[in-house]
């Protein structure tokens, strides 16, 4: 049976390594919080294959379309996937996503926060399956969100203790 890590190679997907926190960057918090049979992610944006964080940046229906913000959420669900991974070992130890939250930082009058959202959601199924990646889910527009990031997106796993 191909594991997660192993559908998204074929889908040509390439999973970042973990994050690295901009210096004089300080998080009170866990980026991935397991707690028995639980690993709670925290919002997370996109950083790229050096591990810096890389956005997306704007405002959807302003700056970026649905299109492009679609794309940028797959990417986000890569690097959440990339931080599980280095917290929990190996992918194969999910046994299923619980809930998924979207920001989607929104122009007035926007209203397409769940066909963005979607590509987090996608990619996730893509990558373990209708089972194990089933989950659900709330996409939402804000004003704004942190250092100016067009998108977060936060949920909770289940995961082999």
């Amino acid at each position: 049976m191909p594991t997660p890590e192993d559908r998204l190679e074929a889908l040509g997907l390439v999973l970042p390594p973990p994050v690295k926190l901009p210096a004089g960057v300080h998080l009170p918090f866990c980026m991935i919080n397991v707690r028995d049979d639980r690993a709670i992610f925290s919002g997370h944006p996109r950083h790229g294959a050096d591990g810096a964080i890389s956005g997306p940046f704007g405002t959807l229906g302003q700056d970026m379309t649905t299109e492009e913000g679609y794309a940028a959420a797959r990417e986000v669900a890569l690097s959440v996937l990339a931080n599980l991974r280095a917290e929990i070992g190996s992918l194969s130890c999910v046994r299923g996503f619980v809930r998924i939250f979207g920001m989607v930082t929104s122009a007035p009058g926007y209203s397409e926060q769940h066909l963005v959202v979607n590509g987090f959601s996608d990619t996730i199924i893509e990558a373990f399956g209708p089972d194990v990646g089933r989950h659900a889910r709330s996409a939402l527009g804000v004003a704004g969100l942190p250092m100016g990031f067009a998108m977060e997106i936060e949920g909770e796993v289940l995961v082999s203790p």
